[in-house]
């Protein structure tokens, strides 16, 4: 592990890991006397900074073995497939150029396969690009997740690299209904029980991940072992994003910028940490640009179509593990924060109906939010502001 606030840049700082693997020897090593190499890279929504570490670990799996064959396959759970212009930006115009990258698709079920059972019953089926290589290999980001715990690790390959099933299988109404399946909890989280068991099945060998702060920069870079270099890092990162605040009454936050605050659905990560320091009935404000949209046409169609929302929160309980639907987390999640508090977006006028039809309340601006906030109280209301909704566990004093 490396960790750095300052001084080093972010290819030292991931360098240094990748020279001390946690619990593992080094890529080189790995890579000897093997043909293939898959690297489970992230998609255009998240912040890896995958140009400070895939060029890196490219170099010493072929150090370790020059005629390795590799594939960046990238990870985008049941999420849209990421764009040629997305990559570009993400990863530059020489990795884009000269190394085989494929776009995982959970629909394609001619090229995902069964990897085992998880400890949820349902079956971890895999992209074959995955399943059937040498080295398995992720790059990741560690950062606060609001019903995984933290993100990175596993969760490269279960949600990252798996068919729809096993996803709708993982985020079943009774895993997220949990009270274990909420930010910064992985004890007893049947979610990351499930995330845990995917590393062994997929034989995930090595990973490279790093905390980064609200510009984006590499503070700290853990590598090696999937599971203990995870570890060590949710350790480090809990330290530096714990605070403790008392219940408020209005409580604003955002999604952290571009690219997490690219839509709706995202921005369900926000308010979940806005809804750890509410008071009953408070108002949630969400600052968010939301350049593509809602996010999710399921996600959006359930609560433009519910009757109100209890009964649709009531229904998504009452749906069975084999049952559940595309999205339907993100709904429970926004619902179970809609049926206590009054959530308003501040974002783009373009999409004011949509945010509307959904139940939620729409403002153009944090004056206008603020004020539709405050005169929904007979007192003069506490306000808490979380700069980055993202990036904290927020804990109730």
């Amino acid at each position: 592990m490396e960790k750095q606030v300052g001084s080093k840049d972010a290819d030292q700082i991931v360098l240094n890991a990748m020279a001390s693997p946690i619990q593992s020897t080094g890529l080189k090593a790995l890579a000897r006397g093997k043909g293939s190499a898959t690297i489970i890279i992230s998609d255009h929504t998240r912040p890896v900074p995958s140009r400070q570490i895939l060029p890196h670990i490219l170099h010493e799996l072929r150090q370790g073995n020059p005629a390795i064959a590799v594939t960046l396959l990238v990870a985008t759970g049941c999420h849209r497939g990421s764009m040629q212009a997305e990559l570009l930006e993400k990863l530059g115009a020489e990795i884009m150029a000269q190394e085989k990258i494929v776009v995982h698709d959970c629909d394609d079920t001619e090229n995902n396969c069964e990897a085992g059972i998880l400890p949820s019953g349902a079956p971890l089926v895999i992209n074959r690009l995955a399943a059937e290589t040498d080295l398995l290999i992720a790059e990741g980001c560690i950062e606060p997740h609001f019903f995984a715990g933290f993100s990175g690790g596993g969760k490269s390959v279960l949600p990252g690299v798996c068919d729809r099933a096993t996803v709708l299988g993982n985020h079943c109404s009774r895993f997220i209904d949990s009270p274990n399946a909420r930010t910064g909890s992985m004890e007893h989280n049947p979610i990351q029980d499930d995330i845990t068991a995917s590393i062994e099945l997929a034989q995930l060998a090595y990973i490279v991940n790093v905390v980064i702060n609200d510009q984006k920069e590499v503070l700290a870079a853990f590598a090696g072992d999937p599971a203990a270099a995870h570890r060590l890092g949710c350790d480090f990162l809990r330290k530096s994003c714990r605070v403790q605040a008392v219940p408020a009454d209005i409580v604003i936050t955002t999604n952290g910028g571009a690219p997490l605050d690219q839509n709706v659905y995202q921005c369900v990560k926000g308010l979940a940490t806005a809804e750890a320091t509410a008071k009953p009935d408070a108002v949630l404000i969400i600052c968010a640009e939301c350049l593509d949209g809602i996010g999710g046409e399921g996600f959006y169609q359930s609560l433009q179509e519910c009757k109100d929302i209890d009964s649709l929160y009531d229904q998504i309980l009452k749906t069975p593990q084999e049952e559940t639907i595309i999205d339907q987390w993100q709904t429970q999640i926004l619902a179970r924060i809609m049926k206590e508090h009054k959530v308003i977006f501040v974002t783009r006028p373009e999409i004011r109906d949509l945010i509307l039809d959904m139940k939620l309340d729409f403002a153009e601006s944090i004056d206008e939010a603020v004020s539709a906030a405050r005169i929904c109280f007979s007192h003069d209301p506490d306000i808490t502001v979380i700069p980055n909704g993202i990036s904290l566990i927020v804990e109730p004093l």
